[in-house]
């Protein structure tokens, strides 16, 4: 995301939970001739939030894209601890609300060319029978989006959300293995063969949008 802001022009804004992750990605930025700044944020921790839109609000005084990156699998099944629980709702749902909410006056001041985006997952669309908690908090984005995007309507601001499957991140693993021992290859197999038609690079089409089996 940070790249490809980058890309078009935007002086971006790299703010993660691991300073060195942050600084890792702007790196990546100024080596691809970006610019990008990197911020260590809890976006759980509402004062901080506050205090870093202070700092955009006054370096640049508007912000033209906000995109809300913040998630954890959560525990598994139905036997879930009230600490694991709230753990799950301030990480995917307290943050997704308050970075919007917070930045949007920011994203306001783009006067119509401003954009809300955050990530859900496909979870939020058709439900995790292996973390229902998972699906509760992603779905629980998708909602706000609609409700938010009802809100930034008549301001000109845009408020999307992306739910995307199975993407090859850190969390990954701690997704599909949260079982100690569990075999990461035998689990994403056994999730890609619920997609119909399996892995998007393994899609190919011709000029009318038909399946072409690979040769």
């Amino acid at each position: 995301m940070s790249l490809r802001l980058a890309a078009e022009g935007a002086h971006t804004y790299v703010a993660d939970l691991s300073e060195d992750k942050a600084r890792a990605v702007t790196e990546e930025v100024a080596a691809a001739g970006g610019r990008a700044e990197a911020v260590q944020l809890d976006a759980t921790d509402v004062p901080s939030l506050r205090a870093f839109y202070a700092r955009i609000e006054r370096d640049h005084g508007v912000l033209h894209a906000l995109h809300n990156q913040v998630g954890m699998p959560g525990p598994g099944g139905l036997d879930v601890s009230e600490d694991d629980f709230e753990t799950a709702i301030d990480v995917n749902v307290k943050s997704a609300f308050y970075v919007a909410s917070l930045g949007y006056e920011l994203v306001k001041k783009a006067a119509g060319h401003g954009s809300i985006t955050m990530t859900a997952s496909t979870a939020a669309m058709i439900g995790s029978p292996f973390s229902p908690l998972y699906s509760l908090t992603k779905g629980a984005l998708t909602a706000y989006t609609r409700s938010l995007a009802l809100v930034g309507g008549p301001d000109g601001v845009r408020v999307n959300c992306v739910c995307p499957g199975p993407v090859d991140t850190p969390m990954l693993p701690t997704f599909f293995g949260r079982d100690p021992g569990a075999d990461m290859a035998d689990l994403m197999s056994s999730f890609i063969s619920l997609v119909p038609l399996g892995e998007a690079r393994d899609a190919r089409r011709d000029r009318r949008g038909r399946r072409v089996p690979r040769q």
